[in-house]
């Protein structure tokens, strides 16, 4: 594995690579690795010549009441874990690097944003847009990987792909589960043991949920009620939000038709845990919201 840390090696060596027609495929990550970043790297490693990892604490994706000085870091923990995964490059920038003096040219998000975790988060998704962009000029890469526990992010990545024409496809990668269903997260390790117990429940909701959709149930009204009643009888997790959109529109639903998000975030003492599933679905004729 090789790691560079200044952008002109980075484009050079990309450079090399392009000039000999090699696939390239990109997993950009903040670090601090765990068992979702390395199977996107899996993935990446399944379908592409070269793998390419970043690892960047992005500054812009943080807001006013979050600290980016306490984001968790473990530098030669990440270097291991992403050699071990068979990354052949990790690009480890520091800001710096990345933003030299200020922008004259700034990115806004405008739409896909207001909704789910975006709500709470002003400007992280900006930061989002404006790191990959620069990243997928420096890399140019034929694919990308994002997992599907932050749906959101890939909703909001897919529009920024689409709108600006980058030559690079989007990956979306299933979230990675414990046995019991749990979306695995470093925030699960705040639940007590208890919640633990409980905290299944979050993804057995959204199974209930797409089994009511796929049996014909065509109001989202009672299928959020449905869930939220589901998790307040099985946890003592309180219901943040239970939302459904078209994806990756994330627009308010008017046919049952193509992909459909459900999502939801459940706050408990110490952790507030989100998942998600995606459902496809065939039109199906007079079924209106």
């Amino acid at each position: 594995m090789k790691t560079i840390t200044k952008l002109t090696a980075l484009r050079e060596e990309m450079h090399q690579h392009n000039q000999s027609g090699c696939s390239i495929g990109f997993v950009p990550t903040m670090g601090y690795l765990h068992e979702g970043h390395l199977s996107l790297i899996k993935e990446a490693r399944n379908n592409n010549e070269i793998v390419v990892m970043s690892i960047f604490v992005n500054p812009l994706q943080f807001g006013p009441n979050e600290d980016f000085n306490r984001y968790p870091r473990n530098i030669a923990r990440d270097r291991k874990l992403a050699e071990n995964a068979d990354v052949d490059i990790l690009f480890m920038p520091d800001a710096d690097e990345m933003y030299k003096g200020i922008l004259s040219v700034e990115m806004n998000v405008k739409e896909r944003v207001n909704i789910l975790c975006g709500k709470k988060r002003e400007g992280h998704f900006d930061g989002v847009v404006t790191v990959l962009t620069k990243l997928f000029h420096l890399v140019q890469p034929r694919r990308a990987y994002f997992g599907l526990k932050d749906a959101q992010q890939i909703a909001i990545v897919e529009g920024l792909v689409e709108d600006y024409f980058f030559p690079v496809e989007i990956v979306r990668v299933p979230t990675v589960r414990e046995e019991d269903g749990l979306a695995r997260s470093s925030r699960n390790v705040y639940l007590s043991s208890e919640e633990r117990n409980e905290a299944p429940a979050i993804y057995e909701s959204l199974i209930e949920a797409k089994k009511k959709i796929e049996s014909g149930e065509v109001s989202t009204s009672a299928i959020i009620s449905g869930m939220k009643d589901f998790i307040h009888n099985e946890t003592s997790g309180r219901v943040e939000y239970v939302e459904i959109y078209s994806f990756p529109e994330l627009t308010p639903i008017h046919e049952w038709d193509g992909e459909i998000i459900l999502a939801i975030a459940v706050q408990f003492q110490k952790a507030r845990l989100i998942d998600n599933i995606i459902i496809s679905l065939d039109k199906k004729e007079n079924q209106h919201v």
